[in-house]
């Protein structure tokens, strides 16, 4: 199956209260575990790729053709979608749907709300008419992914009124108000925005992104998607669960070299992972 938008995938999530989980790219074995698990959970998938783990794998190109040949080898009927992460300009954007991406994320959050409009708005000219899917952003939602670092302090939560806005003038197919939600792990509980995200949800109409979905529980995870979200971004767990077994098998094996040993492992922890938040976001045998 080729390489899809996440329009269609996001749609059919909110209309039957799912969501679709964003699993974020780092290396060879992430797309492995990542794509196994969308397979054998029968989920659609959106592979998230930043602009600093794309250029750790060699370009945008390098990424696209290797999920290319990886879904071709394990046979994947699964919907995917590869989809640039916090994309910081339309040149990048521009970059990336040429690269073979089939969806971007057009980061103007931290621009004044015309501009933001502005930028998504050019973004979203050149990626429809090539069937390319766009999300764009509205406050700064906060912690540290890849190369943005916002502290908490800054973090500011979205206006309705203004998300409303953004998303009428421009037809942003999904969007991430900030609402409480942060990359990396959490410093104590998450403190989610639940009215203003049903706000937001009512009077935008589209799906709705949740950022920094690591850490949050999932009673607050269930309660985001009976709102309207219904794609969740996952890379810190991910991170996590593969480093600790990375560490457990070269503690037990301290003579090991060889990292097919404990690489194998790594991306057994991550095909783990994204199983048990596939099955948490309700999108296993969707597709």
């Amino acid at each position: 199956m080729p390489l899809v938008s996440m329009k269609e995938m996001l749609e059919k999530g909110k209309a039957e209260g799912y969501a679709v989980g964003q699993f974020n790219l780092n290396n060879l074995e992430y797309a492995q575990a990542i794509l196994q698990a969308a397979q054998e959970e029968k989920s659609p998938v959106i592979l998230g790729v930043s602009e600093g783990a794309g250029r750790y794998m060699g370009g945008f190109k390098t990424v696209v053709k290797i999920v290319e040949s990886l879904m071709e080898s394990y046979e994947v009927t699964v919907p995917v979608a590869i989809h640039l992460d916090h994309g910081s300009s339309f040149e990048k954007c521009v970059e990336a749907i040429y690269a073979g991406f089939t969806s971007v994320m057009i980061d103007g959050s931290h621009h004044p709300l015309e501009e933001n409009i502005a930028l998504t708005k050019k973004v979203i000219d050149v990626a429809h008419t090539l069937g390319i899917s766009v999300e764009a952003e509205l406050g700064r939602i906060g912690g540290q992914e890849d190369d943005l670092i916002v502290d908490d302090a800054e973090a500011a939560y979205a206006i309705p009124a203004e998300c409303d806005q953004l998303v009428r003038e421009t037809k942003v197919d999904c969007f991430a108000p900030a609402l409480g939600s942060v990359h990396g792990p959490y410093k104590g509980e998450p403190n989610l925005g639940f009215d203003r995200m049903e706000e937001v949800s009512q009077l935008t109409g589209v799906p709705l992104v949740l950022h920094g979905g690591t850490g949050i529980p999932t009673k607050d995870i269930q309660r985001a998607i009976s709102l309207g979200t219904a794609k969740i971004n996952v890379n810190t767990e991910n991170q996590i669960s593969s480093a600790k077994r990375v560490r457990e098998v070269l503690d037990e094996n301290p003579e090991m070299y060889d990292p097919r040993k404990y690489m194998g492992p790594a991306r057994e922890a991550i095909k783990e992972t994204v199983i048990g938040k596939m099955r948490e976001f309700g999108s296993s045998n969707k597709a």
